[in-house]
């Protein structure tokens, strides 16, 4: 049933900027203050305030829009968006409707089938609502503190057809904000959240069904999970003759479901209209080009750099580009060595492993793992003693090569010793060389880990390999 249809996906990202003050006052931004401590009369929204436009906000939207191949509008202005909710004070949000800073972006992301390119819609600026904490026993109470933080919202066009495409995009749109330095995208902070609107058609049908918007996603895996509970219950229900309605959901993470919250508000329903309290944002070509000068190279041309210099798979490019401190360490590291490949392996194996996703931090020093990166490349060592020295450095940071002289950890390429170990395994371990006459291959490495072992891991495996599946030839 399912397969006779496809979603459509449209996301709205929300970027918290990473301002120090507030984009209409100058109450700080920082995360984790004590509720209602961060606020006044501006961000509260108290009759009589004026908001006073902050210039940094504009700056860092019009880095992300460069930086989202956007084109960047000269004459942009203010709406108020009007609607109610409990932790909006006023009433009203103040955001873009029809001139938003940036328009008619797009990026491109790595599909199974290959890249595949979204469009970006606009990109605009908007003060933040607050936040409501819901507890048992006192109810439902109000912090205040994120009114008026800066975002930008990050419209895609609905190209989207998987959940996995969805958190490719997501997870390349948050690289590219790191990239641009205008957020610190910290999705269990809330600086990055996702709304998901997603709708259902058979296939070969090119026109749009009725989409339900999903709120507020603050990681990638469960962006995927409710693009497909959603998916999955819609279909289910245009199967059943049900109507999809035009509504709010929430995503429940602890059962994986999505809920109805309320009817998804139209257009009119928000009645924009200019802000009147604040003037049109008019740029010029000089101060865009200024902007442009700010930003880094970004990952998408780096992996071009690494791809061509490095001799590296667009998979490689696409892991050390996640994040510019990966990238940046590479780089430092590559640089040093006749063997990139190598370090391009050593990274994402074992550095990837032991330290956090979103927040990479490399304990040894980039010439070290150069160092390491040359030693097996020339076959000095091998890699179970590039795991196990990674290992020791990641503790407390050292010279491989001195260690490894004094250590005498340098590789065994011996034939004639290797093959002594190799003729020990095989006569020690019969059931082994059973199973591999009998056509089990796998077996063999049964026989090549005991030789590994007594050659306290420093013999050439390609060596032990060849000679073992050549002794076990014979037999």
């Amino acid at each position: 049933m399912i397969s006779n249809y496809e979603m459509v996906v449209g996301l709205e990202v929300h970027v918290e900027l990473k301002t120090e003050t507030k984009i209409f006052c100058s109450c700080s931004t920082a995360f984790g203050a004590e509720p209602n401590t961060q606020v006044c009369p501006v961000c509260m929204g108290m009759p009589g305030t004026l908001p006073v436009l902050n210039e940094k906000v504009v700056e860092y939207a019009v880095k992300a829009g460069i930086a989202t191949n956007c084109s960047i509008t000269r004459n942009s202005k203010q709406d108020r968006k009007n609607y109610f909710y409990p932790d909006l004070p006023k009433a009203y949000q103040i955001s873009q409707f029809d001139l938003p800073l940036c328009q008619n972006g797009y990026l491109d992301i790595e599909t199974e089938q290959g890249t595949k390119r979204i469009g970006i819609t606009r990109i605009h600026i908007e003060e933040d609502a607050g936040k409501l904490i819901h507890d048992l026993e006192k109810g439902t109470m109000i912090d205040c503190n994120r009114c008026g933080v800066p975002l930008i919202e990050i419209v895609s066009e609905p190209d989207i057809r998987s959940a996995q495409e969805a958190k490719a995009y997501v997870q390349k749109l948050r690289t590219v904000m790191l990239y641009a330095g205008v957020s610190d995208c910290k999705m269990n902070e809330g600086s990055l959240r996702c709304d998901v609107n997603l709708s259902v058609r058979r296939k070969g049908d090119n026109n749009f069904g009725v989409r339900t918007e999903m709120k507020n996603i603050n990681s990638f895996q469960f962006i995927g999970k409710a693009i497909e509970y959603e998916f999955s219950r819609q279909v289910e229900a245009i199967e059943r003759g049900e109507p999809i309605i035009q509504e709010t959901r929430r995503f429940d993470a602890d059962d994986g479901k999505t809920y109805s919250m309320r009817l998804k508000e139209s257009l009119s329903d928000y009645r924009y209209f200019p802000e009147p309290d604040l003037c049109p944002i008019v740029l010029s070509e000089e101060y865009i080009n200024e902007v442009k000068k700010t930003i880094p190279t970004l990952p998408d041309e780096r992996k071009a750099i690494y791809i061509k210099k490095y001799n590296l798979s667009k998979s490689d490019g696409e892991v050390l580009t996640s994040d510019i401190a990966i990238a940046d360490y590479f780089e430092c590291a590559a640089e040093k060595t006749a063997y990139p490949k190598l370090v391009a392996n050593m990274i994402q194996a074992e550095i990837m492993a032991v330290t956090e996703t979103d927040n990479f931090k490399c304990n040894i020093n980039p010439e070290h793992m150069a160092a390491l990166a040359d030693m097996a490349g020339e076959n000095i060592i091998n890699s179970a003693t590039v795991k196990k020295l990674i290992k020791r450095m990641w503790e407390k940071d050292f010279d491989p090569v001195r260690v490894v002289e004094e250590e005498k950890l340098q590789q065994i390429n011996d034939e004639s010793a290797i093959l002594e170990w190799v003729e020990k395994a095989i006569a020690e371990n019969p059931k082994s060389v059973a199973d591999y006459k009998k056509g089990k291959i796998t077996a063999a490495k049964a026989v090549i880990g005991k030789v590994m072992a007594a050659s306290g891991g420093k013999a050439n495996p390609i060596i032990v390999q060849k000679l073992v599946e050549r002794e076990l030839g014979k037999i």
